[in-house]
């Protein structure tokens, strides 16, 4: 009797790692993908996993396992809980059964205070199980939201999620994407040519790329499964378990007092002459160090980690190479989405500023540029970590504001000699306060330009700032990153204070 209910289990186990089968695991495996339980098996350290409701079944005569298989193990030797969907078993499509295997994890990881990873590959909700699918998907999302801000949520995207689906990875914190093969779309593309009479396929509906670059869905794209998950590692290398422990610091072998003299000729005389803000970065983190998010889309501003003196921040930059690193809608929506996750998880916040300001014209206005923006200002002064600003260059207006200058609560506001900070730049306010004068010159060209000059010199610069206390110093470009160091490690046991509330209105 003892070997017989061990050889059913045996059986039972195998059945349910067989998942749907050696013909569709064929199939899975000739488009490029893993299964399931391989991606697990690259994604975690080895013999780490541990898996749970591995025989759970809908109806008596359905596949073991429902789907999805569910469970809990270690990345860099750190607990995490896992899910991920086997498109080998009824397409991973989501029924009340797969989806609470998916919510069992999510509370088992939110009461241990580890991060959860879901490798998603469905085709969405199960068609047959009607409203008990949906039940299901809601429950999903639920937890999603529950979790928010209290431990990282990254959702990898391998194959198809489609419709419903597609709500649980954008209610996490990080979207990695595999190019060709995974798509997130709300309605197909048959769907979308029934209804709108517009012809299109399932890549340029909601691919990787269009996500990347078009959306903002996307944080992430990798060019093969075996990169995604490796993501996965890299991204939780900078972020602590929970709300409540600090980043995992590593020891790292550059030198906090390393200088850079290129800094002080990188930023152009000419004040509308480019320059990349990546070549900044590079000379004032820990070598190596730093990893974007978001590269591909709203380009005139970066947001991403990095390492100073070992030590995980996150970084926020406008990038004078694209747009003149003006902010617009979607430069808003990057940079208040990325604050409030730093703050949600103590990551400190570097913000280096070079922007001539908001957006301008129509398409930005209708679009609704002053509520997005407003959004900056609220992930800034909502935020209690740590805050560090350094102005390379231009601060003007209301941009100036926004990105955490003094008047937001930044613990240390900082300015190269380059910078310029003033309500508007010196060529607009010349035109604005001279009007007349230019108006009646024999040679306006050639006043407006002394008027400009002199307007920059009174003005636009980092020492009428300084005066009033509103810069805490200007510095040397070279000096930046030992400046920076020394200031993290004076900031990092702060505490700040927020009026008691339930929780604010941020601008929708």
């Amino acid at each position: 009797m003892e070997n017989f209910r061990l050889e059913k289990l045996r059986a039972l186990q195998e059945r349910a790692r067989a998942g749907g089968g050696q013909e569709r695991v064929n199939r899975q495996h000739a488009q490029g993908k893993m299964t399931a339980r391989e991606r697990l098996a690259k994604l975690l350290d080895p013999d780490t996993f541990s898996e749970l409701q591995p025989l759970s079944v809908l109806h008596e005569d359905s596949i073991a396992g429902d789907g999805v298989v569910t469970g809990y193990g270690e990345l860099d030797g750190r607990a995490v809980f896992v899910y991920a969907q086997d498109f080998t078993v009824y397409g991973g499509s989501v029924s009340l059964t797969h989806a609470r295997k998916i919510t069992q994890v999510q509370e088992m990881a939110l009461r241990n205070g580890a991060p959860i990873i879901g490798l998603v590959d469905s085709g969405g909700a199960r068609i047959q199980e009607g409203i008990l699918a949906l039940q299901g998907y809601g429950e999903i999302f639920r937890l999603n939201a529950m979790a928010s801000g209290v431990i990282p949520q990254i959702s990898v995207i391998l194959g198809p999620c489609a419709g419903g689906a597609s709500y649980s990875p954008a209610l996490t914190d990080f979207i990695i994407m595999t190019d060709k093969s995974s798509m997130m779309y709300i309605t197909g593309p048959d769907v979308v040519q029934s209804v709108t009479g517009e012809e299109v396929d399932h890549e340029n509906l909601g691919g990787a790329a269009v996500h990347a670059t078009v959306s903002g869905v996307a944080h992430f794209v990798a060019p093969d499964e075996n990169i995604s998950l490796s993501l996965v590692r890299q991204l939780l290398s900078y972020l602590p378990s929970n709300n409540v422990e600090s980043p995992p610091y590593l020891p790292s072998s550059d030198d906090p007092q390393r200088t850079a003299e290129v800094l002080n000729t990188l930023v152009p005389e000419d004040p509308n002459t480019p320059y990349d803000m990546h070549e900044v970065l590079a000379h004032v983190v820990d070598r190596s160090s730093f990893f974007e998010v978001q590269a591909g889309w709203a380009q005139n501003a970066i947001v991403g980690f990095a390492r100073m003196d070992g030590q995980p921040v996150g970084l926020v930059c406008q990038q004078p190479l694209m747009m003149a690193g003006a902010i617009d809608i979607n430069a808003s929506d990057k940079i208040s989405r990325f604050v409030r996750f730093c703050d949600a998880f103590n990551l400190p916040l570097i913000t280096f500023v070079d922007s001539p300001g908001f957006l301008p014209g129509v398409a930005q206005e209708h679009g609704g540029i002053i509520r997005h923006g407003a959004k900056i200002i609220y992930a800034y002064v909502e935020a209690t970590v740590p805050k560090i600003s350094v102005v390379t260059r231009k601060g003007y207006g209301g941009a100036y504001i926004v990105m955490g200058s003094k008047s937001l609560g930044a613990d240390l506001h900082l300015g190269w000699p380059s910078a310029e900070i003033a309500v508007m730049g010196p060529e607009g306010a010349t035109k604005i306060l001279h009007r007349r004068e230019l108006a009646e010159a024999e040679d306006p060209d050639a006043l407006r330009r002394t008027l400009t000059d002199a307007y920059r010199e009174t003005h636009a610069n980092p020492y009428r700032p300084s005066e009033y206390g509103i810069l805490d110093n200007v510095i040397e470009p070279a000096q930046t990153r030992p400046v920076l160091i020394r200031a993290l490690r004076a900031l990092r046991e702060q505490v700040r204070h927020i009026p008691p509330k339930k929780h604010g209105v941020m601008p929708a």
